[in-house]
């Protein structure tokens, strides 16, 4: 209900609670109750429940001061909250049939799938023929988890509806216009989760505000430039390609801050990650070859850069003597060998970076480590300054940073998405229009688009999923700050990041789910996931959109899960620990079916703990350029460039407890099923396939000769 419903308070303050709703005239405090104690039964006063007057319907109502839900009726003892109890546990059973007498007396009003009236915003506005409802799914009950999560769903909200966040709900309506239905879907919201967990709270993060995000969005602009800065001026090399992106995965592991992209409390403050990376590009960045000449100009170049910078430098005399020797040997040998082969100019270029690089690798030690420490220093002086103009945003809407949260008991639940324990402020406005099949947001003059598929994809994961916002106020705004957010993450360069959301093909999944019951992914967003039952990056902008939160702080006790991390290889050796520590305290049926590239010079930490685990149950390869991926732009990317084929192996392995292992073994045959997916193209398929989780940062859409890795 929007403001103008509520008798407000006008007595003593203690008596004010913050709402969750929003309106434009500023943050709306819970409705005046009226004698509590006399109308209403004292388990309802106990959770939350208080009987208030709407001036505009000029009749009572019950509000839940707990989950901010309204009811025309009074709630049942028994009936549940999707925040509480996410599970229904506690619900008592409901008639099939609603219990008619509210609004205008008709027995067909919205009912949510718990039983309860959804409270109209207009007990006058007719349903529409065009409005969808969700479909109501049974799932099988078991002892540990007795039913299935609530799903937050508004039946009757528009699919497609005229949006201003503006607008006055007095206003007559205009007819719905007819939902916009996708062309091509890439996704299955129809598979039902398997995955169970203990019951948590919700999140402390801030929540969302474009203002905040494109503050957010201003200083890592800045900060990408002062990395770029700082390595031209220091060591006379770009950054290396992606190399900020991975300091970005990297530093969230370990990083307790608060900012959910920029890191500021990190152990150490130096990260292995950016100094490994810039390292490898000292004194030059070694490019592919493909040809003889491009061999030869590399030898000499690489040559006399060890030269010049053991030169300028505080080099020890032995460190002098030795690159010396071996360049003036170089340089001899290029001008006498004039029939030598590309492998011949390699071979010789190896021996050299063998001989020199590590006196070269001595005396740029500590420019390197600068670099990463002004990096992280100025990172966490922007985090304060964003974290401060948030709070002081929140302080004008009259929302506290400290809020009640509620009691989560110790039970086992089907997983449910992210909730944030900190109301929403109001939003602002944020512009749409469409350009043919593109759906283009704008805010303060920054626009970002995305494909109108996904749009829609995106309007049904709010319905799902988000419980604050039925009328769908918010969701634009909340929109922007998810594409914004991600644009952020991965940069702005052509092709940047591609690769770090890059994707497995539709038929994979299937196969997953099919041979193995896989219904989650450990690594997503919004934007790539197949399933709707995801972990995500950002709890505070995916959860609205069905996130279940980050992977490191999601235990699940039970399931089927794909994992396909981004490659990172701090990122994946947490994912491994993650991984065991879960498999080897369960009992339940656990399963992670990891996809990871198979680098073996040298292999990675994860690839080689994965191998020596002792839940590894079966591993296979699938070769080179002979599979694809679906691209992480795949949101907003052409059609002739959603997919492209992985320039390296990828290594499956399945971690498995003993009753995951019973009851999802990878027969000969499973494991077969899966492989046959993997040779469908996506580019040949009738129906173009979808993809998902967050995947590798080395899935490069081209080869190019100058593009970095994360690996030597």
């Amino acid at each position: 209900m929007a403001n103008e419903n509520y008798d407000t308070l006008k007595g003593d303050p203690a008596l004010r609670i913050q709402s969750a709703g929003t309106s434009e005239q500023g943050q709306p405090v819970s409705p005046k109750p009226v004698k509590l104690v006399q109308d209403l039964p004292d388990e309802l006063v106990q959770a939350g429940w208080s009987k208030c007057w709407s001036k505009r319907e000029n009749r009572p109502y019950y509000f839940n001061r707990f989950t901010n839900q309204s009811l025309w009726e009074m709630p049942v003892l028994g009936q549940h909250d999707v925040i509480s109890d996410p599970l229904g546990l506690n619900a008592a059973p409901v008639p099939s049939e609603g219990g008619g007498g509210g609004g205008n007396g008709s027995g067909t009003d919205s009912m949510l799938d718990n039983g309860h009236r959804k409270r109209r915003y207009s007990e006058e506005m007719q349903a529409s023929g065009n409005s969808v409802k969700k479909t109501k799914v049974d799932s099988p009950v078991t002892p540990s988890t007795p039913a299935v999560p609530i799903s937050p769903s508004t039946p009757g909200t528009p699919m497609f509806r005229i949006w201003n966040s503006a607008a006055d709900e007095k206003q007559p309506l205009s007819p719905t216009p007819a939902p916009y239905r996708p062309t091509a879907v890439y996704w299955d919201f129809d598979i039902q989760t398997n995955a169970v967990i203990k019951e948590r709270g919700p999140c402390d993060a801030l929540p969302p505000h474009p203002d905040i995000e494109l503050l957010r969005s201003q200083l890592t602009l800045k900060l990408r430039q002062h990395y770029q800065e700082l390595c031209l001026q220091r060591e006379g090399i770009e950054p290396p390609r992606e190399s900020f992106n991975r300091w970005l995965l990297e530093r969230k592991v370990i990083d307790k801050g608060k900012d959910p992209l920029l890191p500021s409390d990190c152990d150490p403050i130096i990260s292995p990650s950016m100094f490994r990376e810039v390292m490898n590009d000292i004194p030059i960045r070694l490019s592919r070859i493909k040809y003889r000449e491009e061999a030869r100009k590399l030898l000499f170049k690489y040559a006399e850069s060890a030269k010049k910078m053991i030169e300028s430098r505080n080099a020890s005399s032995d460190s002098r003597k030795v690159v010396k020797w071996n360049v003036e040997d170089t340089f001899n040998w290029l001008r006498k060998d004039h029939s030598a082969t590309k492998e011949d100019y390699m071979d010789r270029l190896e021996h050299l970076r063998k001989q020199c690089g590590p006196h070269v690798a001595a005396v740029a030690k500590d420019s390197v480590e600068g670099i990463c420490s002004k990096i992280y220093h100025i990172s966490c002086d922007y985090v304060k300054r964003i974290r401060d103009r948030h709070l002081a945003l929140l302080k004008e809407c009259n929302i506290s940073e400290e809020v009640e949260t509620p009691e989560v008991l110790n039970r086992l639940v089907y997983c449910y998405p992210m909730r944030l324990a900190i109301p929403s402020p109001p939003q602002p406005c944020v512009g749409v229009h469409f350009e043919n099949e593109i759906a283009c947001l704008r805010y303060k003059g920054e626009m970002v688009k995305l494909n109108r598929n996904y749009f829609s994809k995106l309007e049904s994961f709010y319905r799902y999923s988000c419980i604050d916002d039925p009328r769908f106020e918010k969701f634009l705004s909340r929109v922007w700050c998810l594409l914004r957010r991600y644009q952020l993450m991965f940069g702005v360069g052509v092709h940047e990041g591609t690769g770090l959301q890059g994707a497995l093909p539709v038929p994979v999944f299937e196969a997953l789910h099919k041979q193995f019951g896989v219904s989650f992914e450990c690594f997503a967003s919004p934007l790539n996931c197949y399933f709707k039952q995801y972990c995500s990056a950002f709890p505070d902008t995916d959860g609205f959109f069905g996130s279940r939160g980050p992977l490191l702080s999601f235990s699940p006790v039970s399931g089927s899960f794909e994992a396909n991390p981004p490659f990172c290889e701090e990122m994946m050796d947490a994912m491994v620990s993650h991984f065991e520590k879960l498999l080897g305290s369960s009992n339940e049926p656990l399963s992670f079916i990891v996809f990871i590239p198979e680098w073996r010079d040298p292999p990675t930490p994860a690839l080689t703990r994965m191998e020596e685990s002792k839940f590894k149950r079966h591993q296979l390869v699938v070769p080179a350029f002979e599979h694809e991926y679906r691209s992480g732009s795949q949101h907003i990317c052409k059609k002739e460039d959603m997919y492209y084929k992985a320039v390296h192996g990828t290594a499956i392995l399945f971690l498995q407890n003993d009753a995951g292992f019973a009851k999802w073994e990878p027969t000969q045959e499973r494991v077969q099923e899966l492989l046959a997916a993997y040779k469908q193209s996506g580019r040949t398929l009738s129906s173009p396939p979808a993809a998902s989780s967050a995947g590798p940062a080395e899935k490069e859409p081209e080869a190019t000769s100058d593009q970095g890795t994360s690996r030597d």
